[in-house]
């Protein structure tokens, strides 16, 4: 699975706190689009897709929220709970957020503009496309 937990570096003193992020340093690429999701309701799961292409990085900036990961071979929950934890996610992934708390801000970083053609939003259509490198 390509998917890995960045631990972002905080500074600060006692005004507070400051994460800096920036390309080709602790985001390891060109940030072309920026987006962030909130006020999701209770019970509601978000996502239901993967990306051919596409790297991002997740956070959430307040609350909290979990991030279900499946490479078409494994599956695994992510809980992203504070700031200074990140989510980078490259390559064929199937991705689903839920357990949003109320207060959940979840940013997402992305190396590409948006692009519906970089979407599979059909979970069978996925395995076929995963099964298919994986047998070359």
């Amino acid at each position: 699975m390509d998917a890995s937990i960045v631990e972002l570096k905080v500074f600060g003193d006692e005004r507070g706190a400051l994460i800096s992020l920036e390309s080709g340093h602790n985001v390891t690429f060109d940030i072309k689009r920026c987006y962030y999701i909130y006020g999701t309701r209770v019970g509601v799961r978000r996502g239901f897709h993967a990306h051919k292409t596409l790297n991002q990085l997740l956070i959430c900036l307040s609350g909290q929220c979990k991030i279900f990961l499946d490479d078409g071979a494994t599956t695994m929950d992510v809980l992203l709970d504070h700031p200074t934890k990140a989510l980078h996610l490259s390559g064929l992934t199937w991705r689903e957020m839920y357990d949003f708390s109320e207060d959940c801000v979840l940013m997402v970083l992305a190396d590409q503009y948006y692009s519906e053609d970089d979407y599979i939003r059909n979970y069978q259509d996925f395995l076929k496309l995963v099964n298919s490198k994986r047998n070359k």
